[in-house]
């Protein structure tokens, strides 16, 4: 069991620690718990508590008794018994569940909103009936005093099923192109839907007539809050007769009462991402409210944080058990997680040994070890894009480097190189199909990278090898057959550039001492045929020869070297001509250009650049997009795709958005001078 704390409250995380195997058996399974420990101490608060691999959604039943979740794949529904701390039933379903409703205090009673338009209704014993809808449904909201089951989805229409009848009722017309939730209000039973053009319209069921309008999207714009977009309506939900919080698709929070067009108070997430849902916590007046990335705890009433969590996976759904501590999410991850904060209240009854266990920890606590922290200097933080956050209390510092946090870590290194993972399975299975290519039969084969080299290698091999037979001599290493140096024939990186100011000049250099090498071994080769003893004479004859060679060759490299830089040189002044006349031809010859009707000229650079990309293909102009920021694509929890585009700046915005930054910057730095003077003063004092 995890513990973390955030403004001093203590929130303990019940499913952490690893899951062992379905099938492994029960012999297995205590032999595990005696040897590891982690096993052993870990809480498995209901048994087999996950989905195979993703859950979507997750909802507790009106009597307490049953917690029944959604998920994929297979597309089921499986429903925990709280009483039995353990699974009770698992259903299979056709196709993917976009939510679902419990209509009875049980699991008696269940209705599936799928993802092919179907809606599938679920008894005691199973499977019961199944029907369509026109359109595509995104949510629905059951209005009990007439059992009519409201859909909203792609459509402007709201879709009316009558579970009395049997029959489906004459739709609502709005004004909106699509919807993507909808609320009954608990207390006087009014229908609320929010809308992709950020609005909320609110219905009368008794009347079918529209009785207001509001335009969240307008709203959720403040000084404080940064929107690229137009944001749409994600999240919905009434808390008592009076109050109705939005969440946008851009991560804001908007608390209205209902009386007032204006919201009470507006709280950002500042993560740019959609609220996922929202609820109500009464004993202390919060809301949580839940993005993919991170759940916040806030006061309804100021808008101050309480506290918040941050998952490793992300986050699909958010359930909180009523009138308990207890918080259960829906991931992108096989298990389920389930929290619990002693500070909004007690247990639950099915498991109130959790009050007991925790305030025995709170009474003895222990010291924690952080596994969870990544270790990283300088260097690396500047690689990762994150020295700014020097200072910080993201980074602790520590010896030559800092501490920060392994899921930061991972985070930048995907944004700073999202294709490492593509690039190093390449590499891998490259290796592979060389290792696989060693066990055939070689032919003498040059390699790829760096081929004069390894030729004048081998050359040089063969010459010494000849040599040491006749003298009797161990043949030392070679280059291209040692380990060492095997990756400077086989990666195009270290590929000796022969038209480089460097090997021009050192190429007269090193061919000279080649040369040289090859006289030695012939006149070493002579005087063994000649069969002399004596080697003190010819020796010194031969350094005396040499002396004068090498001073000869020093001469000859010299007057190449300098003849290379002339080349250089030379090439330097036709490239500059070679640009003057273009400059020339281009200032001589003006182009004229016609403007389309209905257009403004604007600059040459902008024409050229749209022409560029008028060429490009869609997948790299999406690519380009992407890489500017303007567009954004992701994956849904049904798995297809989500692209979506922000609107460039004006020129006005840009400037103002520049003044902003220089403005935070100066007052930084003079925060920054005025707290060094205050410290100076402060040891001027200390030392008089």
């Amino acid at each position: 069991m995890q513990v973390s704390s955030l403004n001093e409250v203590k929130i303990y995380s019940l499913s952490a620690g690893r899951s062992l195997p379905e099938w492994l058996s029960d012999r297995k399974k205590r032999a595990l718990q005696k040897k590891d420990v982690d096993i052993r101490r870990r809480i498995e608060l209901i048994q087999d508590f996950e989905m195979p691999t993703v859950s979507t959604k997750i909802k507790v039943s009106r009597d307490g008794q049953y917690i029944m979740a959604v998920g994929t794949y297979k597309p089921r529904v499986r429903c925990f018994d709280t009483y039995q701390l353990s699974q009770k039933f698992e259903r299979c379903l056709d196709s993917e569940v976009v939510t679902f409703e419990i209509l009875s205090d049980d699991y008696s009673k269940i209705v599936f909103l799928q993802c092919g338009r179907f809606v599938e209704f679920h008894s005691q014993h199973g499977h019961y009936y199944k029907t369509r809808i026109p359109k595509f449904g995104r949510d629905f909201s059951y209005h009990y005093p007439s059992c009519d089951l409201y859909f909203v989805g792609a459509s402007s229409e709201v879709y009316r099923l009558n579970l009395e009848q049997g029959r489906f009722l004459n739709s609502l017309q709005t004004e909106a192109s699509e919807s993507n939730v909808c609320d009954i209000n608990p207390v006087h039973f009014l229908f609320a839907m929010g809308t992709a053009e950020g609005k909320v319209e609110c219905w009368d069921p008794r009347t079918r007539s529209r009785v207001g309008l509001l335009d969240c999207a307008l709203s959720s714009v403040t000084a404080d809050t940064e929107i690229e977009g137009l944001p749409s309506i994600s999240a919905l939900k009434f808390d008592g007769a009076l109050n109705m919080a939005v969440g946008t698709s851009t991560g804001q929070v908007l608390l209205y009462d209902l009386r007032s067009s204006n919201p009470l108070i507006v709280k950002d997430h500042h993560y740019g991402l959609p609220i996922k849902s929202i609820q109500f916590q009464h004993q202390l007046d919060l809301i949580i409210s839940a993005d993919s990335r991170i759940i916040k705890m806030w006061n309804k009433d100021t808008g101050k944080i309480f506290t918040s969590m941050e998952p490793e996976h992300d986050i699909n759904d958010v359930c909180l058990y009523p009138n308990s501590g207890m918080l259960m999410t829906a991931n992108e991850a096989p298990k389920m997680n389930i929290y619990y904060i002693p500070v909004l209240g007690p247990a639950p009854k099915w498991c109130s040994f959790l009050d007991n266990l925790t305030e025995e920890l709170e009474e003895n606590p222990e010291s924690t070890v952080y596994d969870d922290y990544k270790f990283v200097t300088r260097k690396d933080l500047e690689n990762l894009g994150l020295a700014h956050l020097v200072g910080s209390s993201l980074l602790r510092a520590y010896m030559h480097g800092f501490f920060m946090d392994i899921r930061l870590y991972h985070k930048a290194k995907m944004m700073a190189n999202p294709f490492a993972y593509e690039e190093y399975r390449r590499e891998k299975i490259r290796q592979k199909i060389e290792e696989t290519r060693a066990q055939r039969v070689q032919l003498k084969k040059l390699p790829k990278v760096n081929k004069e080299l390894a030729l004048k290698l081998i050359e040089e091999e063969g010459e010494e090898q000849q040599f040491s037979k006749k003298r009797k001599h161990k043949n030392l290493p070679s280059l291209l057959k040692d380990d060492r140096f095997k990756v400077m024939f086989e990666n195009p990186d270290f590929q000796v550039d022969e038209q480089s100011e460097e090997f021009r000049l050192l190429n007269p250099l090193v061919s000279k001492i080649s040369e040289k090498r090859k006289r030695k071994l012939k006149i070493l080769e002579e005087l063994e045929a000649q069969g002399q003893e004596e080697e003190e004479e010819p020796e010194g004859k031969a350094s005396d020869a040499e002396s004068s060679e090498s001073s000869d060759d020093e001469k000859g490299w010299v007057e190449e070297v300098r003849k290379q830089r002339k080349l250089l040189r030379q090439e330097e002044k036709l490239k500059r001509q070679e640009r003057l006349k273009e400059d020339q031809q281009t200032l001589l010859k003006p182009q004229f250009f016609e403007i389309k009707e209905g257009e403004e000229f604007r600059s040459f650079k902008d024409s050229a650049k749209k022409q560029k990309l008028m060429k490009k293909t869609l997948e790299d102009r999406l690519k380009l997009e992407e890489k500017l920021g303007t567009l954004n694509v992701s994956d849904t929890t049904v798995g297809s795709k989500q692209a979506t585009f922000k609107l460039k700046k004006s020129e006005q915005q840009r400037k103002q958005q520049e003044a902003e930054k220089r403005h935070r910057q100066e007052r930084k730095t003079l925060r920054r001078s005025a707290s060094h003077l205050k410290s100076r003063r402060g040891r001027g004092r200390l030392f008089h």
